[in-house]
């Protein structure tokens, strides 16, 4: 497999894939980047076409670990050199991806991916092999999704030790939003107005740290995370804030916020308690496999070993 861009994300599915005995190599625009790499005894390089190339050779999974923005140069550059390699992804947004992948003509070996880890942290020196054990990776089940495919990019979430989310790409923008994308934005707010009070931060303690860890984060890839997603987070923002001003509005009539905190409440106690069963009866390439498993994943369902495939089962 080949990794293209070796960051927080990209360093990581390195490590971990070389850890669980693939052979993987790599592929970073920074030249410090890629030095980094090899110091810690990975196959880096900073030359994209003879990475790309080498993959065409090998028919390697290609990993796009690049920013939103980047994307269509590195999809023309794929077209170009590696135009047959099964494609996958690791960005949090996941209908801009598909756009972009199919304008570039690459649609028909592609199957979108994001595994739900990070920190606030970027860069190769940033990366660890355990980033994502136990984590739910998104890999995409839209109608065009090839079987072997698909059996390729769930085998190395699950080499990274991540448990696999099956999901429509809409269905996953529709989530991240309101999980991934909606927080950033929060806690932007949060850590902007609390700067703004010259005693706050010399008493914030762990509700201020935690509300605002994500706004650690480098502030290009927020922006790309949720400026690309925009279509689906206005309106959850739009909900937010309604719900803010709802209480906003309780406050100054000297009236109790109970709906809002009891709502809120509730929902954390529901999310503690989530339980995520095990996908085991769906056979990748049977009659309307894409379908069962979006419904699965919809309802909470992981898979956390590798399914069978149709050709398997003859």
């Amino acid at each position: 497999m080949c990794v293209v861009g070796l960051g927080l994300i990209g360093g990581s599915i390195l490590r971990a894939a070389t850890a669980a005995g693939r052979e993987a190599f790599g592929y970073n625009r920074s030249v410090e980047g890629v030095q980094a790499a090899r110091f810690d005894g990975f196959d880096a390089t900073a030359d994209l076409d003879a990475a790309l190339a080498r993959a065409a050779e090998r028919d390697a999974l290609i990993v796009l670990a690049v920013p939103v923005p980047a994307l269509p140069s590195m999809l023309d550059h794929l077209r170009k050199v590696a135009p047959r390699c099964p494609l996958t992804d690791v960005t949090s947004v996941k209908g801009a991806v598909l756009d972009a992948v199919r304008k570039a003509g690459l649609l028909e070996r592609f199957v979108g991916g994001h595994p739900m880890a990070g920190t606030a942290h970027s860069g190769w020196a940033a990366g660890d092999a355990g980033l994502f054990t136990g984590a739910p990776w998104v890999v995409s089940v839209d109608d065009h999704v090839d079987a072997g495919v698909f059996t390729q990019v769930m085998q190395l979430a699950l080499d990274c030790r991540a448990v696999v989310v099956p999901a429509r790409s809409d269905e996953h923008d529709t989530a991240a939003a309101t999980i991934s994308h909606l927080p950033h934005l929060l806690a932007e707010a949060l850590a902007a107005t609390a700067g703004e009070v010259p005693l706050a931060f010399a008493l914030a303690a762990g509700s201020f740290r935690d509300g605002t860890r994500v706004a650690g984060t480098a502030p290009d890839l927020v922006r790309a995370m949720c400026e690309a997603n925009a279509a689906q987070l206005i309106p959850v923002l739009d909900h937010t804030l309604n719900l803010l001003i709802e209480a906003r509005n309780h406050l100054a009539a000297h009236r109790p916020v109970a709906d809002l905190v009891e709502a809120g409440h509730a929902a954390r106690i529901r999310y503690d308690s989530f339980s995520r069963p095990q996908i085991v009866t769906t056979v990748i390439g049977a009659d309307g496999w894409r379908d069962e498993l979006a419904a699965a994943g919809r309802a909470g369902g992981v898979i956390r070993s590798a399914l069978p495939t149709l050709d398997s089962r003859r």
